[in-house]
């Protein structure tokens, strides 16, 4: 059976059920910024040097974030389906981004286009809502992955990735859990057959 796609209008119920109640009209205008792309798997959807001038919430699909430090990539983020993700630090100075975005998978996206959502929420307090409820999830999902790393044990790290994001486990390469949770491949094969 063939799985049905999402529209843009199933898009912006998801958005505002999950970030702000909307009205029909907002419904509307949030409906009219999204942008719909489709990314094939391995396909980068930011790179270094790019500037993030969207918002990008993922209907379908799996991305990393991540970085090269001394020759070496270091994952900053792993987002699944339901999940927004931005490089925020771009996105708001509108400066060239350190990091890079890559699919896991192929990928269903809609992008929020920052300087329409502004626009769009002059005039929507329930767009004004979702915009900084979007902003705070992210900064929220920053600091708990920051803390992640500098408070708990590797094993702890793994257990608390997979209690709240069991899907990143299951569908991401271990290799790019490992540098997320910042152990070696080796170390997280050890810490994942000492909780089978």
């Amino acid at each position: 059976m063939k799985e049905l796609q999402s529209t843009t209008r199933d898009i912006a119920r998801e958005l505002a059920r999950k970030y702000s109640t909307m009205t029909h009209e907002e419904l509307d205008t949030l409906e009219s910024i999204l942008v719909p792309r489709k990314v094939s798997k391995g396909e980068t959807i930011l790179k270094e040097g790019d500037v993030c001038d969207s918002i990008y919430y993922m209907d379908k699909g799996l991305v990393r974030q991540f970085y090269f430090k001394n020759d070496k990539e270091l994952t900053e983020h792993i987002g699944a389906d339901g999940e927004i993700f931005m490089c925020i630090e771009s996105l708001f100075k509108e400066e060239p981004t350190k990091l890079q975005v890559e699919a896991l998978e192929p990928c269903s996206l809609y992008l929020i286009p920052k300087h329409r959502l502004e626009q769009v929420a002059l005039h929507n307090v329930n767009i004004q809502i979702l915009y900084r409820k979007i902003l705070e999830e992210s900064l929220i999902i920053s600091q708990i992955h920051a803390d992640l790393l500098r408070f708990e044990t590797a094993q702890n790290r793994y257990l608390r990735l997979c209690k709240m994001n069991p899907q990143v486990i299951l569908r991401a390469p271990l290799v790019y859990i490992a540098s997320y949770l910042q152990m070696t491949p080796e170390t997280l094969s050890r810490v994942r057959a000492a909780t089978l």
